[in-house]
């Protein structure tokens, strides 16, 4: 199906901290996660084609909830994407980056219904240890991902993609297989097609278990 013709609703649902906070995990659900200042909010906005449902903090790291959109995309059953609280923050105090650590865990290893996280990298830097740090934790807590590279408008593809190719390098060290990449502009819409086709199929084909990253 062309996604340009795929008709979708999207709406906020609410925000939380604990895992009894959040909607009842009764359909499939995709997070979305990266370094403070990657585009997450920027990206989901641009995937739903409604500007400004995810909302951007004015100070980058003060978002601290876990926010949950309702997506309805045609043909498959609705799902939930996630925005989660961004890492890596430099200002955060060591109070906050253990509460972020505690409710990341919880979230992560514990939502029953999440199948797939979304790690946001931007592409237009070269491997950064705190991102391979938190794939590789992704990788130990067994929770699937893909790597999705942002604000690919910024600069030129060819950087992008060799930015995208050392990353899999850096990887491959400890990893035997990579994730799935997307290369993606919330700017000019690049990638929004693939994503809207990778969260269709994982929508049709949900059952209740994570699916393989």
């Amino acid at each position: 199906m062309n996604s340009e013709r795929i008709k979708i609703k999207a709406s906020f649902i609410g925000s939380g901290l604990r895992l009894d906070q959040l909607p009842k995990p009764d359909r499939c659900e995709i997070a979305l996660i990266g370094r403070s200042n990657v585009g997450k909010s920027s990206l989901i906005n641009r995937l739903v084609d409604h500007k400004g449902l995810a909302k951007s903090s004015a100070q980058p790291g003060k978002t601290r909830l876990i926010n949950h959109f309702s997506v309805d995309i045609q043909g498959v059953p609705p799902l939930y994407l996630v925005d989660l609280p961004g890492y890596g923050y430099a200002k955060a105090s060591q109070k906050d980056i253990e509460a972020w650590n505690n409710m990341m865990r919880n979230y992560l290893r514990k939502r029953s219904n999440l199948i797939c996280v979304m790690q946001l990298l931007d592409s237009r830097l070269t491997p950064q240890k705190i991102d391979l740090d938190f794939a590789n934790q992704l990788g130990e807590w067994a929770v699937p991902f893909v790597m999705v590279f942002t604000k690919t408008d910024k600069g030129s593809m060819l950087q992008a993609h060799q930015n995208a190719e050392a990353y899999g390098k850096a990887m491959l060290s400890t990893w035997e297989t990579l994730p799935t990449t997307f290369m993606t502009s919330a700017e000019d819409g690049r990638g929004r097609h693939e994503i809207l086709d990778f969260l269709r199929e994982c929508s049709k084909n949900y059952q209740g278990k994570p699916i393989k990253s």
